[in-house]
């Protein structure tokens, strides 16, 4: 799969095409299979639903407000990887954020917790998101929804992620994961936007199922 790497801030204007069958058949799918997800991998969340209430007392649960297609607002769902106040933390961690842009990376973020390191490895933390798929807010491929806050910095180059609807998983997890600073991943999201179709999507979701495997850098 070739990444067309674009000049940061690139004259890039996204114009998605409307691909009717391809959106209406990406939906399908999507409810098919995040039901499917949901179901058989309901053992996996009452195990690890567990482990977390065990390892730091507190719900195995935590929402968070994203930005979805267009700017709209939805609460994204995901196995707790930190401890309770992470969101109060992160105030005080913001000036050793380790990527340059709109997002917050730190590899070493003293917020996650013992049984947080293990899921984020192997993306488990991220399973819940099925639910939001299924519900519609979100896609199984896409573009990550970012929080508020981080849509509040953004150029209307990079405002161009938000046309589509945001997914679990996306190009440049695959490829470069955390390697890329934030204005490559939105060049590569915006590549995606362009270029997406049935054939990409399901090269997308085989080598994500091969990360979770095994893992490519995630934290």
């Amino acid at each position: 799969m070739q990444i067309d790497q674009r000049a940061k801030h690139g004259p890039i204007v996204v114009r998605p095409r409307k691909q009717y069958l391809y959106r209406f058949f990406k939906r399908f799918f999507d409810t098919i299979l995040s039901a499917l997800g949901l179901i058989c991998l309901s053992p996996l969340f009452l195990i690890l639903a567990i482990w977390i209430m065990i390892d730091d007392f507190c719900s195995p649960f935590y929402s968070q407000v994203r930005i979805g297609k267009n700017g709209r607002r939805f609460r994204m769902w995901k196995l707790r990887s930190m401890v309770k106040n992470a969101d109060a933390l992160k105030k005080e961690l913001l000036d050793q954020n380790e990527i340059e842009g709109a997002m917050f990376k730190m590899k070493d973020d003293p917020r996650i917790t013992r049984v947080g390191h293990f899921i984020r490895k192997y993306s488990l933390d991220e399973l819940p998101q099925l639910f939001n798929v299924l519900k519609g807010d979100m896609s199984l491929v896409g573009p990550r929804p970012p929080l508020p806050e981080e849509v509040a910095q953004y150029t209307d180059y990079q405002k161009q992620r938000l046309l589509v609807t945001p997914g679990c998983t996306g190009l440049w997890q695959v490829t470069v994961r955390n390697e890329a600073d934030f204005d490559e991943m939105v060049d590569i999201d915006l590549n995606y936007i362009q270029q997406r179709g049935f054939m990409m999507d399901l090269w997308i979701l085989v080598m994500t199922v091969k990360i979770m495997i095994k893992p490519n850098g995630a934290y």
